[in-house]
């Protein structure tokens, strides 16, 4: 009787959290598809005769699009709840992978390739804004953990990419190539599980919007607040029932669209944040899109090392679980401004040292400040932008920031072929250090 109850318990824990797994498993894919573009960029430049610089403006293509849709999918899980949105996304995101999987004729080879990094950009951009507002409203008092655990296992798609294209694009049986079993692979694989995360997903998730969108049929908001059952708000009732100033410093949240989320930056803080975030962005996703390469033409690692490095800096997201949780106990700013100190010391030293050891410190450090930050921030922007434009202002920051993300790839394989990796990610190292120092002017303004 007693194990039977225990049992019951275990599974309705388990239950509690099937969404965050559902929607963390999402974003291990997402993370999956566009980290093994990195390690395939070797490969590329040297099949299709392509420069760093297109490789560049390719990656920089698809983090456009990526992020193009913050915006839109947060204000469009306002109005229609954030299982259609995630469920959209996974499908869009499964369609690209389904065209990298087919192989084609090298004169149309690069064209397609880019086709299906747009459509993986387009449908992987749908998620993170809906997921953070959903996770931050499904575990209100423990906000940062789940985000933790989300942006965790959503690393842990880089520590399986890079392992996966070196396993299929040196596969072979009894010492013969397999022609079939090539970087295709992984994308036709992607698409399956996309399919079938897609599936899950509409079967699991609350369609909390669904309740708001009767009642603002109604005519009238009928105030649920339940954080278990009511995981976003429509903007019909976000507009009628919250028209207060919930920054508490002027910013409203009146019915004016645009101006709505355009309004949250008139907070000096949080426009310097947000700017601190944007400088972040950059530094991170132009040297994630070519460690491999600066690795090797740079610091002169062999290619397995340099891959075995690349997955390393996904290896230590772990770090994540740990920031979320603390953040929860002592606040934001303090573990931002630490994890920040820590990224920028670690890419600071790749510039300066040598060595596999002394290279692969400097790598760990830049992931470890890099990853502990990620969840922070989100738990951060999620406890200052106001409850009715939640989704939409998240979406406007996201579509900021990775913006920026997106244009630095392209800048860095600009730079590159111009002068060198080393000046390359000199400039990376610069947007860190200017990203510290704003956050250290939050911190002080918010004492």
């Amino acid at each position: 009787m007693g194990a039977g109850t225990a049992t019951k318990r275990s599974l309705r824990a388990l239950a509690e959290y099937d969404v965050l797994a559902l929607t963390a498993l999402i974003w291990f894919l997402a993370k999956f598809l566009r980290y093994a573009f990195p390690p395939l960029f070797p490969a590329f430049r040297d099949a299709l005769g392509v420069s760093s610089a297109v490789l560049g403006v390719a990656f920089t293509a698809m983090l456009t699009v990526y992020a193009a849709m913050q915006f839109p999918s947060g204000a469009l899980a306002d109005r229609i709840g954030a299982r259609r949105v995630i469920v959209a996304g996974a499908v869009v995101t499964g369609v690209g992978a389904l065209v990298l999987a087919v192989p084609v004729p090298e004169p149309l080879a690069l064209g397609v390739i880019v086709v299906g990094m747009l459509l993986v950009g387009l449908g992987t951009g749908v998620h993170k804004t809906v997921a953070v507002r959903l996770l931050s409203r499904l575990y209100p008092g423990r906000t940062g953990r789940a985000l933790g655990v989300l942006d965790t296992l959503g690393a842990f798609g880089g520590v399986a990419a890079p392992a996966a294209v070196v396993a299929v694009t040196g596969a072979t049986v009894a010492g013969v190539a397999v022609p079939w079993l090539d970087w295709h692979a992984l994308f036709l694989a992607g698409a399956v599980a996309a399919g079938g995360l897609a599936l899950l997903f509409g079967r699991s998730a609350p369609d909390p919007g669904a309740a708001d969108r009767d009642a603002a049929g109604d005519g009238a908001d009928d105030g649920n607040t339940d954080d278990t059952a009511d995981t976003d708000d429509t903007a019909d009732a976000a507009d009628t029932a919250d028209t207060t100033d919930t920054h508490g410093d002027g910013v409203a949240a009146d019915a004016g669209g645009l101006r709505r989320y355009a309004a949250l930056f008139r907070e000096p803080t949080f426009a310097v944040f947000v700017l601190a975030t944007v400088c972040f962005s950059f530094a991170y996703n132009g040297a994630v899109a070519f460690l491999p390469l600066y690795l090797t033409d740079a610091a002169g690692l062999p290619g397995t090392t340099a891959s075995l490095l690349y997955s390393g800096l996904f290896v230590v997201s772990l770090v994540q679980l740990v920031t979320g949780d603390l953040s929860d106990r002592v606040g934001q700013l303090p573990v931002i401004a630490a994890t920040l100190g820590l990224a920028t010391a670690g890419l600071l030293a790749l510039l300066s040292v040598s060595g596999v050891v002394a290279v692969g410190a400097a790598v760990v450090a830049f992931g470890l400040g890099s990853h502990g930050f990620r969840p922070v921030r989100g738990a951060y922007l999620a406890a200052v932008i106001p409850e009715a434009s939640a989704g939409g202002g998240l979406g406007v920051v996201r579509t900021l920031l990775m913006g920026a993300g997106a244009f630095a790839p392209a800048v860095v394989g600009g730079v590159a072929d111009a002068t060198g990796f080393g000046a390359a990610f000199g400039v990376l190292a610069a947007a860190l250090v200017a990203s510290l120092g704003l956050t250290g002017v939050v911190a002080v303004v918010d004492r």
